[in-house]
């Protein structure tokens, strides 16, 4: 399935730290999104290859977002705000994912003091141990799967003190699933049920919000966007006053610094 390239980087996604499954190796992108699977060829300049049927297309279309508002939120980038503009300038191919929540929240629940490649080991990890095996691989794990695990066996995971919280987590949702994607629980509701969970904080719940249930105002604080504040913000807080693409502004700016400035 072809689709055109305008605006739209997949290797800066795979490497932006929203999804823990989506990997750049040479001019391919392999994804693989619960149980299904997609790889994205450069085919030329202004073109890409979906690895995909007419008839999964919808599916794929959806989760890479890519009928989103971007170029109406690059435009509501307030004028006064150069560093911003120059991080959408150079990061405008970037996409906010719609992951799934439950897959979401676990690998967000794994990736607290941890690495991008070594929350991505653990990941695949966690899907070897108790995913699903198809011909392309391991779907991620359903909660099911993960709550009939020993902490022994997460613990092979390289999970460490998370442990702990990745079965709690999955055992909760067994008894009692995780609003769907298109909840109308409000931002304060979402956010409060979310750190209901063992081992979710504020940054955490976040990163669910924003990768899992696409609240796109919802702009997480880590380590890279406190610098961002601190060195380009006086140490204030820009976001709460960023409005609704809030979080895409936040991964404009964690994509710039982390990928380009060094």
């Amino acid at each position: 399935m072809k689709i055109a390239n305008k605006n739209l980087d997949f290797f800066l996604i795979a490497r932006s730290g929203q999804c823990f499954r989506m990997h750049a190796s040479g001019e391919i992108i392999a994804l693989r999104a619960g149980s299904r699977t997609l790889e994205i060829r450069r085919t030329g300049p202004e073109e890409l290859d979906l690895s995909c049927s007419e008839e999964a297309f919808p599916f794929w279309s959806h989760y890479l977002d890519l009928n989103g508002p971007y170029a109406k939120a690059i435009g509501q980038i307030p004028p006064d705000d150069p560093y911003l503009q120059s991080c959408a300038a150079c990061c405008r191919g970037l996409r906010i994912l719609r992951q799934d929540p439950f897959e979401t929240l676990i690998s967000f629940i794994i990736s607290q003091r941890k690495s991008i490649p070594a929350i991505q080991s653990c990941v695949e990890k966690l899907c070897a141990l108790c995913g699903e095996k198809d011909e392309k691989g391991f779907a991620f794990p359903t909660p099911q799967a993960i709550a009939a695990c020993s902490l022994e066996e997460l613990s092979t995971c390289s999970l460490g003190y998370r442990a702990p919280y990745v079965r709690e987590t999955a055992r909760l949702v067994c008894a009692s699933p995780l609003p769907s994607q298109n909840t109308r629980l409000s931002d304060d509701r979402l956010m409060q049920t979310l750190l209901a969970f063992p081992g979710v904080g504020i940054k955490v719940a976040s990163c669910v919000m924003l990768f899992g249930y696409h609240r796109l105002s919802c702009a997480p604080v880590d380590v890279w966007i406190q610098r961002v504040i601190d060195t380009h913000y006086h140490g204030v807080n820009p976001f709460p006053s960023l409005g609704a693409y809030a979080g895409l502004y936040q991964q404009y700016m964690f994509c710039h610094a982390r990928l380009f400035e060094g």
